[in-house]
């Protein structure tokens, strides 16, 4: 299934297969470079641009909270052969439970990091869902 939410000329933007913090997402370089410092300045403005529209979005139609923003590329290193690639984790936090077809998503760490490590998964169809009320919203 496509996870592709929107793409601008230097990112990705994916839902996240992971939907424990609901609409968690990911966004991708879509050139190689291996570190945050090696970003231009055009795509650090361009990234500034996605996280604006991201969360005024989430709190708009989904009352987010806040939003947890993660550039982790400790999994690149667990290799003996390490190749690192700059991309960002989106976690919007709620105070309140939020409904999504008839699903419950509670942030039960709210206000603190994520202590308790569970996994939600969507079925394809809530997920095809959720994937086209996020495009409506974020492509325009």
């Amino acid at each position: 299934m496509n996870r592709i939410i929107f793409e601008t000329n230097f990112w990705t933007v994916a839902l996240s297969e992971d939907q424990t913090y609901f609409g968690r997402c990911e966004v991708f370089l879509k050139r190689v470079c291996p570190a945050l410092s090696e970003l231009s300045g055009e795509e650090m403005l361009n990234f500034l641009n996605i996280v604006r529209k991201y969360e005024s979005v989430f709190k708009e139609k989904y009352d987010a909270t806040m939003f947890n923003w993660t550039c982790l590329m400790n999994n690149a290193y667990k290799n003996s052969s390490p190749d690192p690639q700059v991309h960002w984790h989106c976690r919007p936090r709620y105070r309140k439970s939020v409904w999504f077809e008839g699903i419950e998503f509670q942030d039960p760490n709210f206000a603190h990091h994520y202590e308790q490590r569970t996994n939600k998964e969507l079925d394809d169809k809530t997920k095809e869902k959720l994937l086209n009320q996020l495009r409506s919203y974020l492509n325009t």
